[in-house]
């Protein structure tokens, strides 16, 4: 007998076929097929009666639990929510459309970058009531952008590459795992990392880890600043500067794994559709433990952005005279319509009227310095960039650095390190993006990258 069989039997997918299919050999040297099907029905018509059955009593326990289980009970109506931006990913609007289902979600949003994540789809805002949901945060809390601006003129960049890439060579470390022999030091050390039995954990891999940055599309990269707006303390013009994209490394991810699992735990009622949007409620101790802990990874990759631009500026001997950063990937308690909410945006920019953001393109491509307009039905969010247009795996296979060569010619981009899957081609176009939102953020500046080191895909960019 296979799964297909016990679903002709009545039996519904879950725990109780994977049972089954473990218990049936050991009950074929008993039975013939026809004794086991009869009994195997027997148990799913009345499994109470049949907890104890000599060979399928396991099966029996299972269906009991499911009966017990509490039944899901979605909103009457689903969340109102808006979609910015036009064809957008199939699976990104559909994970949207289950979020919205959710019994603890009030309103939500989904940004012109939306693509298809866990459970909330990347470029998700989602609103719920008093409670938090890990996956809607993200698995890298508190994902980040940096931007500092120096006092060294951008007509010096070509006269100061090479200096500029040894900084990046040497000040920054990369991919998964990236660790220092020699750790650094921060404040964010100090800071009490006790405060849930995970955090307390990963101490020792935060410490090692403080001052890197991850792998897949974390970046640090110099390149041109254009002021378009007498903001950020500075006049119009053009400025050196140096942008960051990381979040809370390895910590974080722990973190985010214990807490989406122990969501799940706490809700069996769920379907499959949306189990990976479990919450957990903010009266819970697990859901105070899991808010104490993202808070922290979010003070985690601050002090990580803030010692890679700290060791650049002091490598190149310069001063910041500006600068602007923002965290995605995390949760808020914020007030909208005059409730207090909790506010998820999952590679989604805050954008509350007169917040500043950044917004990155692709590494050959300009990003934007913004100001949000505070608009209320984006839950006063922005994209968190370009947006992935395929996945990893289709740009691996479709992409091969010598296509993009007159591109980065073009942008007059030099790549130290990048991983194929990072490809411009595999991002949507930045101004199409930047044109679907114009209703909530106005642009600042414009950042054109010039000098891109991300962590290496074992495909070095070609000459």
């Amino acid at each position: 007998m296979n799964g297909k069989d016990l679903i002709k039997l009545g039996y519904k997918p879950g725990a109780a076929i994977g049972i089954a299919l473990r218990l049936i050999p050991e009950a074929s040297k008993h039975l013939d097929g026809d004794e086991i099907r009869r009994e195997l029905r027997a148990v799913l018509e009345n499994p109470v009666q049949h907890s104890t059955h000599p060979y399928f009593g396991e099966v029996a326990v299972a269906l009991r639990e499911d009966l017990e289980r509490p039944a899901f009970q979605e909103r009457p109506e689903p969340a109102p929510y808006k979609i910015w931006g036009e064809g957008l990913e199939a699976g990104a609007v559909e994970q949207m459309k289950q979020a919205a289902r959710l019994p603890v979600a009030v309103s939500g949003a989904l940004m012109p970058d939306a693509h298809v994540g866990y459970g909330l789809p990347i470029g998700g805002v989602l609103a719920t009531e008093n409670a938090v949901i890990p996956y809607a945060v993200g698995v890298d809390i508190a994902c980040r952008m940096k931007l500092s601006v120096f006092d060294i003129p951008a007509q010096d960049m070509k006269r100061l590459n090479d200096q500029l890439v040894r900084a990046l060579q040497r000040e920054t470390k990369f991919g998964t795992g990236a660790a220092f022999q020699k750790p650094h030091e921060h404040d964010v050390l100090d800071e009490d990392w006790s405060v849930t039995p995970v955090t307390k954990r990963v101490f020792d891999k935060a410490r090692a880890q403080l001052g890197t940055s991850g792998s897949g599309n974390h970046f640090v990269e110099f390149g041109i600043l254009t002021l378009e707006q007498p903001d950020l303390g500075l006049a119009r013009g053009e400025y050196l500067a140096l942008l960051s994209h990381s979040g809370s490394r390895g910590s974080g991810a722990t973190v985010a794994d214990f807490y989406s699992r122990l969501a799940r735990d706490r809700h069996p009622e769920l379907p499959p559709e949306l189990s990976r949007l479990a919450w957990l409620d903010l009266d819970w101790e697990e859901g105070q433990e899991y808010w104490a802990a993202m808070n922290l990874m979010g003070k985690y990759a601050a002090a990580n952005h803030a010692l890679i631009h700290q060791k650049i500026a002091k490598a190149l001997g310069a001063r910041v005279a500006a600068g602007v950063e923002n965290h995605h990937n995390f949760a808020w308690k914020e007030q909208h319509d005059g409730r207090e909410l909790i506010v998820h945006r999952k590679g989604a920019t805050p954008a509350g009227k007169g917040v500043l953001g950044v917004i990155p393109g692709s590494m050959a491509t300009p990003g934007f310095v913004v100001r949000g307009r505070g608009d209320a039905q984006s839950l006063e969010s922005a994209s968190h960039g370009a947006g992935r247009r395929m996945s990893r795996t289709a740009a691996r296979e479709k992409f091969r650095w010598n296509q993009f060569k007159e591109m980065f010619e073009r942008a007059g981009v030099q790549l130290l390190s990048a991983g194929i899957d990072e490809a411009p081609g595999a991002y949507k176009d930045i101004h199409s993006v930047m044109a679907a939102q114009s209703d909530l953020v106005d642009v600042v500046a414009r950042f054109d990258p010039k000098i891109v080191k991300m962590a290496d895909g074992g495909e070095k960019p070609e000459d």
